[in-house]
Formats: C-alpha cells, structure tokens, sequence
C-alpha cells in the first residue's frame, strides 16, 4: 500500500492487545479507524484515547460469530464514512490444555471466533476492497501455524486455518487480476497480551509486545509484504518444514520448546481452560465462569 494517510482501516478486536496496538500505528500513519470488539468498554476507552490524539475514529460493538451482525455492522460503515480500504482480522481466542482436557465447546468457540469469524468477515468486506483503488487485507496467524501446538491443539488448527485461507484468497485475487488488493498474513510468536499469560516463548527469542507486532505489521502492509513473521526464528518455521522430514522437524520443535510452550499457560483469567475475557462471544457456553465476555 503506497501510503495509509486518509485510509480507512477497519480492525476486529481493535479495543486491546494487537488490535489496540495496531489501531495506534496506523493513526500514526494518518489512517481512518474503525474499530469493532465486543467488549463495549474497552472500545470506549481505546476510541476515546484515539480521538484524543485527534484521529477520526468510529467504533462498533461486534461479535463475529454472528454473521448477521457482521453485515448490519458493514452498513452502518458505509452510512457513516463509505467503503473501507483495510480489513485487519485480528480478533481471537484461545482455551488451553491437552485436547481430552477442554471441554468440545471451548474448541468450537476457538474455531468460530479465530477461523469462522475471520473467513465472514473478509466474506462481508472483500468486494468493496475490491472495488478501492489500493486496498489491503491483513490476517493475524501465528507461529501455531507451522508446527504442532500440544495443549493448544485448537488453536494451533484455527491458525493453520487462517494461513490456508490467505493463501488461497492471494492466489484466487491473483488469478482474478485483482494485484490491487495485497493480502498479508501476520504470524508471531509468544506475545504478552494476557491472551498466552504463562506460555514460554521459543528458546532464542523473547516474548514480543503486542507494540512490536504492530510496528512490523504496519510495515508489512505498506511495504505489501505477503508474510510478517516475527521474531527471527518464526521466519525459519516455514523453511525447517519444508526441508527436513516428520519427526526430525518435530525434534527441532520440541529442542526450540515448541511442544512445551504451553504447559505453564494460565491464560488471562489466570485458570485452567480459561478463555481471553476480551475474546469470547457473549452468548458462548465457553466463557469461563467469572470472565467477562468481550470480542478481541
């Protein structure tokens, strides 16, 4: 994307995390926000502080299980400021602990809310990127996507979900001669949300801040990157799986810590299976008892 200035961004999960961290990087570029989440109370405070700094800033409460409140959402975009020119996906959820361990909702509500939610939206918005001059779709993955993910089998499957999904969207919009619209995917490691509270980053690196993705993200999309991976050794993942075989790659993962990162996951409600207080539908039977409902 040549430049972000006047852009209109539209961010899910945009109240805290990446999301916040993103909505602040790309007001520094000049961009348009539009924020949806479904914690309406942080989505008060993140617009406030953005509109404080003087950034034209709309907001909308939205779960993006409910695809029927994803397109009522679209209109009230278009009535308000017109067709948006960046889509971020980066709204999600994560329930750890070994798969017999989490109860069969807490995976399906992963799957809604990471894969399902993200395919909608893009579904709800992709046409009207198509039709803007210079447009740009970004889909936060993860490290998760290239390697097994032992107590977060879920996740780690809803993520592999999302790098197939860019993937194949980039190569349809190619095919179609649509090179206007630029498809990056966004797979960090470990980053300090809440979301992964006690997860261990990959032996060599840090755990990243969600200030740090954002900064590369943004960079990604102005420099129409197909790929933000982040910290240096995610950018191996996709390579140490293409080259060595099965079990010698799953040795590799395990030496990096990859199969244990989440064994001391508490997650932000700080308990077993507990889901990010700022990423689950409200009308999920999955929210953890004492965690508030939110959508980021």
């Amino acid at each position: 994307m040549r430049s972000l200035t006047g852009k209109r961004v539209l961010i899910t999960g945009g109240a805290s995390g990446i999301g916040r961290s993103m909505a602040r990087r790309f007001a520094a570029e000049g961009a348009h926000l539009i924020l949806v989440d479904l914690d309406s109370a942080a989505l008060e405070i993140a617009a406030a502080e953005l509109a404080a700094g003087g950034t034209p800033v709309e907001q909308h409460r939205l779960d993006i299980t409910d695809n029927d409140a994803i397109l009522a959402v679209r209109d009230a975009v278009h009535a308000a400021g017109g067709p948006i020119d960046v889509l971020v996906n980066n709204a999600g959820t994560v329930f750890g602990g070994y798969f017999l361990d989490v109860p069969i909702d807490h995976h399906l509500t992963t799957f809604r809310v990471n894969l399902e939610g993200l395919v909608q939206m893009t579904h709800a918005f992709l046409p009207e990127l198509i039709h803007r001059p210079d447009a740009h779709l970004v889909n936060i993955a993860s490290l998760a996507s290239y390697g097994g993910a032992p107590g977060g089998a879920a996740y780690g499957a809803s993520k592999w979900g999302v790098l197939g999904f860019s993937e194949s969207i980039e190569l349809e919009l190619a095919r179609l001669g649509l090179t206007h619209v630029h498809v990056t995917t966004v797979c960090p490691g470990v980053v300090s949300t809440g979301l992964f509270e006690g997860t261990t980053p990959l032996r060599l690196t840090r755990t990243l801040t969600p200030d740090q993705v954002a900064d590369a993200a943004v960079l990604g999309v102005l420099r129409n990157s197909t790929y933000v991976r982040t910290p240096w050794l995610v950018k191996l993942a996709p390579v140490l799986r293409g080259v060595l075989p099965h079990r010698a790659f799953n040795a590799v993962h395990a030496m990096l810590g990859g199969t244990s990162a989440m064994d001391q996951w508490t997650g932000r409600a700080g308990g077993p299976n507990a889901a990010d207080p700022a990423s689950s539908p409200a009308s999920s039977p999955a929210a953890s008892p004492g965690a508030p409902p939110g959508a980021g």
